[in-house]
């Protein structure tokens, strides 16, 4: 396989596999180009270093200023 110069993008797979199912009555066969691209956003969205805004702390750490810091009840 050889290596593009723009990476897909899960929105670009989004697009190719809506076309597709929209063709196949809503299907989108295993092994078809969709699923290939839908595939390889995937895996460029985990490898690139991207994280969601609400994904876990990778710290360790609670995320949140005074997680788990709640003074004592009286």
């Amino acid at each position: 396989m050889t290596r593009s110069k723009t990476p897909m993008s899960t929105a670009a797979a989004a697009r190719i596999q809506s076309a597709t199912a929209k063709q196949n009555g809503g299907i989108t066969p295993k092994g078809s180009f969709a699923a290939k691209a839908q595939s390889a956003a995937s895996h460029n969205a985990s490898t690139s270093g991207q994280r969601p805004p609400n994904a876990p702390s990778t710290t360790g750490n609670k995320s949140g200023s005074g997680r788990g810091n709640n003074p004592p009840r009286k």
